[in-house]
């Protein structure tokens, strides 16, 4: 779990800036077709009268309901236009500007990358369709996200066969796509492109994003070579540059690579160390268990100025608990109870996950119970690292309790979660739990992965049942071949496991 550092991904803020969706052939449509659209002022004018003519709580009541009423009615509409991408058929190219729109964003906010393609080809083919960079941007960005590199490369020449002109953010975007794949060749390749383009020369926060990349993939022989070509054509680190570098390092355990990051940094004073410097170093020597270290920069960055935030707090009883010292785990609890900082999810992770690791099953209940009392709502990890303690212990009872909770609650599990369950019950022998919980993970909407299913043959194999082993790798590389073999729910656990529920 990662929890010591802030996390540079660079795009993030790209990404989330270009999700806002007023768009310019939008409002081009509305413009050339204003039959086909209500009048939005009298629309406000007659909403307006509704609103006075009505008891107030009445009207309160119709206005939720009518609202709630709009919003179903468009997510559904936007649900329609994904089925309709996806589908075989001829595209229609009649669509409402709106829907598409919102379809395509909706897509990439759940990156769902093969349906955000589909859905902008279907875009593509409107007669109100301009192309714009801002959309590719958001493509290549999702596209990077997903590590479909190859995708990323042919979407750019698609760009281009529109006849646009690459901006910064589009090359930046593409950089990304490249580099997070471990393709830093194609990124540099790209930049070079960039710096031929005089409108398109590289930026700090281009050059910024390939670092990242590069500290991504352990390619720190490359940040010297980089440092040095952004000197050359005279652009100056920024902050995010500093600590993308700073918590690269601190990650890898290059702590010397990391102070003199710090020191460079410090010299050149153009940008002074921040919370996430704060977090970064901290968390590196917490992580290495050089906790005298820890403690020395704790206080030099206090000295500096710069306040230790919940993220900071965190590190400090991770990185106590991970060598034992589960006083100081105490003493920072209470100090931050002492200075009104409330405890988060992540925060009681730890201490939980703490106290697992070293089977102090009761000290990880009474956490547990404080998380709840405090109005802190628990997530995946936390029954995770809940299931895995009981299971070791040979508690099944108390996994069955934890079970009735989660289903009494909202909590989203993931695959991860139901991957540490179906372990617990294939160690204790419960073939049968253990394909229910295949069933369960299914109608949570958790695909099973590769650990899932080699779990599964593990405790086959452990129990004796070598055939039954035998039979599910059989299966899963049918699978493989033969997608959606398996379609109905007790199908579904029935063709992996042989036994119906």
């Amino acid at each position: 779990m990662e929890l010591c550092t802030h996390d540079y991904g660079c795009l993030t803020s790209l990404s989330s800036l270009l999700l806002t969706s007023s768009t310019k052939c939008l409002m081009k449509c509305l413009n050339q077709h204003p039959q086909s659209f209500s009048n939005p002022s009298s629309l406000l004018i007659v909403a307006s009268k509704k609103k006075f003519n009505t008891p107030s709580s009445e009207g309160i009541q119709r206005s939720t309901e009518k609202h709630l009423s709009r919003i179903l009615r468009s997510e559904a509409a936007i649900e329609a236009i994904e089925r309709k991408a996806n589908s075989a058929t001829v595209k229609h190219n009649r669509f409402s500007p709106k829907l598409v729109l919102e379809a395509l964003d909706n897509a990439i906010r759940h990156k769902r990358w093969e349906s955000a393609l589909k859905i902008f080809d279907l875009l593509r083919n409107q007669h109100w369709y301009e192309p714009r960079c801002q959309t590719y941007t958001k493509l290549l960005v999702l596209l990077g996200k997903c590590r479909q590199p190859m995708k990323a490369g042919l979407l750019f020449e698609v760009m281009l066969q529109d006849g646009l002109r690459p901006t910064i953010d589009v090359y930046t975007a593409l950089v990304s796509a490249y580099g997070y794949s471990g393709l830093l060749d194609k990124s540099l390749e790209t930049i070079n492109q960039m710096k031929l383009i005089p409108e398109c020369k590289p930026d700090v926060y281009t050059y910024s994003v390939l670092i990242n990349c590069c500290t991504k993939q352990r390619r720190f022989d490359l940040i010297k070579h980089i440092l040095a070509d952004m000197e050359y054509l005279g652009i100056k680190c920024s902050i995010v540059t500093y600590n993308t570098i700073i918590d690269g390092y601190g990650k890898a355990g290059l702590l010397d690579l990391m102070e003199n990051m710090l020191t460079e940094m410090l010299e050149e004073g153009m940008c002074l160390p921040d919370v996430f410097s704060f977090n970064s170093v901290i968390g590196a020597y917490g992580n290495s268990g050089m906790i005298v270290e820890m403690e020395k920069w704790f206080d030099e960055f206090q000295l500096m100025g710069i306040k230790p935030n919940v993220m900071t707090f965190n590190i400090l009883i991770k990185s106590y608990g991970k060598a034992g010292m589960y006083d100081k785990m105490g003493s920072v609890m209470e100090y931050m109870s002492n200075r009104f900082i409330p405890p988060t999810t992540i925060t009681f992770n730890i201490l939980i996950e703490t106290f697992k690791r070293v089977g102090n099953i009761k000290k990880m209940e009474e956490f547990f119970l404080k998380m709840k009392h405090q109005g802190v709502k628990p997530n995946a990890v936390t029954y995770c690292s809940l299931v895995s303690a009981y299971g070791k212990a040979g508690l099944m009872e108390k996994i069955n309790s934890v079970m009735r909770q989660i289903e009494n609650s909202d909590v989203t599990l993931d695959t991860t979660f139901f991957n540490s369950i179906i372990g617990v019950y294939g160690r204790a022998g419960e073939m049968k739990k253990m394909g229910e919980m295949l069933l369960v993970m299914k109608d949570r909407g958790c695909e099973p992965d590769d650990i899932t299913f080699a779990t599964m043959i593990h405790a086959y194999n452990a129990k004796g049942m070598v055939e039954a082993a035998q039979n599910l790798e059989n299966k899963i590389i049918m699978t493989k071949h033969n997608p959606g073999i398996y379609e109905g729910p007790n199908q579904h656990v029935y063709f992996f496991t042989g036994m119906q529920i």
